[in-house]
This record gives C-alpha cells, structure tokens and sequence, in this order.
C-alpha cells in the first residue's frame, strides 16, 4: 500500500458541464478509493497548472504528483494505476501497453467529440449507476440457493440411493469399491469417503448429512466449510456412481460447489461478509455461465445434426424429451413456424448469448433475463431434475449488489457497512485455483470448436498432465444437451411372467408407459432409473439393465421401490422380459377423442424372457435366457 499524504494524491481535471463525464468520475472516485483528486476545470484552475483551455477542451487531464502531466485514454490508464484493487491497477498496466494505448486513444477521442450520443449509450450499457460494482449480496443470495440446490439433490438421491447402490440395488456402490481395491486402482482417480464404508447405512447417513450441511448452507451457518464439505460428499457419490451420477447437472453441482467453497465468506455466521468478491472470483463464475451454453450451443453446430441445421429440431424435441409434461405435450401442438422460431432462439441463446456474460452491467443484465427465459422455458416442458435450479442460481453472478438491493429486503445490506478489498492470502488463494480452472476451461471450448491449438510440445504435456491430475474433482466439465435430436420415441416395458403366457407390467413411477397417463411434472426431483430407461432405449441393453433384471427376479425390495407398485406382492416372478414400443404424442383432436395422451405401437422384444439359473452362485452370472 502506497502512504501518500494529500498533497502527493496525483490530481484529475474533467468538464463539469459534461453528464457523461460526471458520472464516469463518480465511478472513478470510489474506484480509486481517496487516492485521486478530481477537480472541474475552472478557468484559475487551469491557470494555476498551466493547462491550455483547448487541451481541456479536448480531454479530460491528469496531473501526478512527479508533475508529469497526461490526458484522455492515457490520464484514465494512469489514474486507474493509483486503484487499491489489484485487478484495477492490472487492468491499467495492460491499458498503457503500446497497441492498445493507441487503440484506447481513438475510442475516447470519438467518444469526445459525440458525448452526448456516448451519454445515451453509457446510460443504455451501465445504467445510471455510479457506485462500484460489487458482488456480496450475489454471494450471500447464491450461496443460500446453492444449499437449497444441494438439499433437492441430497433429498431425491436418498429417496432411491439403496434401490440404485444399496447392497442389493441394480449398482452396489460395494462392488465398485471392492473391485477398484482389488485392481490396485489409486483411490485418487475415484476419490469417495465409501471407500472404507460402502453398506446400507453409511449410503443412508450420507444422504441425511448432505442434508444437514445443506440446511447448514441455507442458513448462512459456517458457509465456507459447509460448502467445501457439500462438494467433497457429492462427489463421493460421483466417483463410485458411474451411469446414474453422470449427468451434466451432477457434475455442474460440483463446478458451483467448488467455487462456492473458494468464493464463501469465512466465519461462523458472517451475514453478508465484511470482504467483498474479488474480480477473479466472479469473473470464474461468468466464465461457467459462458461454458454451459455455449458449450451446448456449438456442440450442436459441430455435431452436424440436420434437426438444428434445418431449424426443426423443436418439431420432435418435445415429443422425444426424456421426461416430457403437459407444457411439453402442449408445445408439440403449437404451429410448426412457432416451433422453428423457438429453434432459432434456443440457438442463439446458447451461441450468441453466452458472449454477453462479460459485458457491461445492463448487456448482463440482458443476458440473465435470456437465460432466465430459456430456463423457464426448459422446465415447463420437461423435467430435468435440478438443472434449471441450479441453472438460475448460476446466473446470478451475472448481476451485482445494485441489481439485488431492488428485490432483496433492506436489512440484509442496510447495516453491512462498506465492503473491505479482498484480502493478500485471500488473493493468492483465488489466483492459484483460477489459473488451473481456465486453462482447463479454455482447452476445452477450443476443442470443441475444432481450434486445438498446436503449441509447444512442453506446453501439451503439461496441459495433459494438469487435465489428467484434475480430472477425478470433475472441477472442469464439457456441457452439451440434446447435440443430436432423436427423432422418435422408443420405450422399454419391463413385464414378468410365472408361466410365460401371462406377463404383467411393471409400472414405472415417472416415465412414459401407459398412453392415458398424462405427462407429470416431476422436477426438481430427478427418477434416476426412468431417466436411463430412456437411454438404454436407444440402444442395446447396458450392463446395468441386465442387473436390473436380476433383482426383480430375486424380489428386491430396494429395487421394487423404484416403481410404482410391486405386481408380484406375494413372490417374484419366475421370467421377467423387456418389450420395446414406439412412442407418439397424440394431436388435440385424437386427444379430445380418446383421452390419450400416447399413442405406441409394439416393435419387439427388447431382451428375451430371462430366468435365474437354479443353483447359481452370487459370484457367478445368475441370468439364464428362458427357452
């Protein structure tokens, strides 16, 4: 820090008359923390430091303390140089680098010769707001919706965690953890607290803590070490959870869950934090923001789909959707122009949008209001577990404090006092976790544009090498949803059978089956098994499907629970089969006259009746086909 008294402050004369340059010196001043004079040009003033009228007349002047004198877009690179905040002194060393002084130079000086056109636009692109941008009421909002977003994950996985890895669910989480062991896997690459203890109840109690921790987060209890520890038990189940833990919005909670724990104020009841967010921390929020749609927007694009190309692929989406609703069943109705146009924006939200996360405060606020709209739009016409929520609460870093104290309750920042910088340890701390998130970050957008670069051989391998170590905390993810449209809907029916005549239905909980049953909202919560059901339809039979199988044929409660109702209450079945169906949604008026909200229509055996081998052992395979 720099001790200078008032007479070593450097000094800066602006046009009082101008309301662009009152506001821009507004924001100055408190950028500068005290540590710049500002002064109107008055004609003595002038005289005093021996600056000729036409000079001001041209631009603003700065005056430093050594007596150098400079004026427009290189006073302002000066002038930011003398900020307390870091990022504010970096940025104006970049600014007087040779190239972009040159480039500054000529934007002020159209700037000063249309000022009242820039006044107009200033205004349009960051409001009339004068005060510096700051970020704890973000912070203190989306730390509060992120423990609300891991207490929904929490809740809906205990719901089906011992149906899903119990010790006899379709994926014991105990196999995984035993088979790893005995291969001499490095416990690093699927780092899990169940390595030591993966039965019942330990599947059981990690849940309900993760829902203490949560509560914990809601309510502004210790938020730093709740939210570090929320990352590290969610990605307990991510590690050893393989198909029904790999979900975009699984990993994407691990994404916001680290960088809650680095960004989250410290103490036990720290109310807002006495310290604001520094300008690195947000800017890796944004970056998120920017990775998740335009991630999914390009893979869209490089995926060479015909769907989007065409502008049609809302034409199947919402009757091809993994868990459609009755909002999904009434768009599929809607004119097809209609349905091209919603094409050609989600596009360009997830393309065009997502470079809007670095702009100005209004062109941020714009992209919020996008997102937010394309969001709602989502999760009325299909369930996607807590994607959306989680979703919106990210976009939250897109505001500031200015934004937030127009809906938030006046206590909450009335007497929070000014914010203090960020501290050195806390500074050093956020550098060092963002230059491997970004450079991460940054490979992998350009791999998915087709730019890998081709750079120094050491440059690759060390990329690789941070990829490789990184890679088990899942803290850089590739996003991309719905890259190729399926364009029709097939659907598995799970039957069991005593004498392999009569085979009865086993009723899934959530995902299409009967053709009178309408479509349900069901997110926040995710169904994990109905969500792979839909998967598994598109192709051959996975492992897991098989292990599904076998547990209905041992009568598995934990698994049973999973559907709707057991259709064998008295014992298991002898066979159980799988039958695949084409699924279409009905129009208005085969709806109106049938009541159905389905039509199918059978295309074959999905797997052939199974039975279970008499006298088998738990080691080996307990499948047999039944002839």
């Amino acid at each position: 820090m720099r001790a200078m008294s008032r007479e070593m402050r450097p000094l800066v004369v602006f046009d009082g008359d101008c309301g662009f340059c009152k506001r821009w010196v507004a924001r100055w001043r408190q950028d500068t923390g005290g540590r710049v004079r500002f002064a109107r040009g008055s004609g003595w003033l002038l005289k005093l430091l021996g600056i000729p009228k036409q000079d001001m007349r041209r631009a603003m002047q700065l005056v430093e303390p050594s007596g150098r004198r400079s004026s427009g877009a290189e006073a302002v690179f000066r002038m930011l140089a003398w900020s307390p905040r870091w990022s504010t002194r970096l940025a104006a060393r970049l600014g007087l680098t040779p190239g972009v002084r040159q480039v500054a130079g000529a934007v002020y000086s159209v700037i000063a010769h249309h000022r009242r056109s820039a006044s107009r636009w200033d205004t349009w692109l960051f409001s009339r707001v004068t005060e510096p941008a700051e970020h704890r009421l973000v912070r203190w909002a989306f730390m509060r919706l992120l423990g609300g977003t891991f207490l929904i994950a929490f809740t809906s996985l205990g719901r089906q965690v011992l149906g899903l890895y119990g010790e006899k669910g379709i994926r014991p989480i105990r196999d995984v953890a035993q088979s790893e062991r005995q291969a001499e896997q490095g416990r690093w690459r699927r780092p899990s607290v169940f390595w030591k203890d993966a039965s019942d109840a330990a599947l059981v109690r990690g849940c309900r803590v993760g829902q203490a921790l949560s509560v914990a987060l809601l309510l502004n209890v210790a938020p730093r070490p709740s939210a570090a520890a929320l990352w590290a038990l969610y990605l307990s189940y991510v590690s050893l959870g393989r198909e029904f833990l790999s979900f975009q919005w699984d990993v994407l909670l691990l994404e916001m869950g680290l960088l809650g724990a680095l960004t989250a104020p410290a103490g036990v009841r720290p109310g807002l934090g006495k310290r604001d967010v520094s300008a690195l921390e947000v800017f890796l929020f944004r970056a998120l923001v920017f990775r998740l749609y335009f991630g999914s927007g390009i893979s869209k694009f490089h995926s060479g789909d015909r769907t989007w190309r065409e502008l049609s692929a809302c034409d199947v989406y919402f009757e091809t959707a993994p868990l459609p609703t009755r909002g999904g069943w009434a768009a599929h109705q809607l004119p097809r122009r209609v349905r091209h146009a919603g094409t050609a924006a989600v596009l360009a939200s997830e393309t065009v949008v997502p470079f809007l996360a670095f702009g100005p405060r209004r062109v941020r606020q714009a992209a919020f209001g996008a997102f937010s709209a394309l969001q709602a739009a989502i999760m009325a016409t299909g369930n996607y577990g807590f994607f959306n929520v989680q979703s919106l609460v990210l976009g939250l870093w897109l505001l500031d404090d200015a934004a937030l104290r127009r809906v938030l309750p006046e206590r909450l920042w009335r007497d929070a006092g000014p914010a203090r910088w960020p501290s050195v340890p806390g500074t050093v701390l956020s550098v060092a976790a963002a230059v491997p998130l970004l450079t991460l970050g940054t490979m992998e957008q350009l791999r998915r544009m087709g730019w890998w670069p081709r750079g120094p051989e050491r440059l690759v391998r060390a990329v690789d090498w941070l990829e490789d170590r990184l890679m088990p905390l899942h803290s850089v993810n590739s996003y991309g949803l719905f890259a190729v449209m399926t364009v029709d809907r097939p659907e598995i029916t799970v039957e069991g059978s005593n004498d392999g005549v009569h085979w009865v239905e086993y009723p899934f909980r959530y995902k299409t089956s009967g053709v009178d049953r309408p479509p349900r909202q069901v997110a926040p919560h995710q169904p994990r098994l109905d969500w792979q059901m839909w998967f598994a339809a598109l192709g051959s039979p996975p492992s897991w499907f098989l292990a599904l199988m076998e547990r209905l044929l041992e009568g598995s409660p934990e698994v049973l629970r999973l559907f709707a109702s057991n259709p064998f209450p008295e014992h298991p079945p002898r066979l159980v089969r799988a039958v695949l169906h084409d699924y279409r949604m009905t129009s208005r008026a085969e709806r109106q006259r049938t009541g159905a909200w389905w039509t199918r229509e059978r295309r074959g055996l999905y797997v052939s009746p199974l039975t279970l081998a008499p006298g088998s052992s738990e080691q080996a395979g307990r499948l047999t086909w039944y002839v």
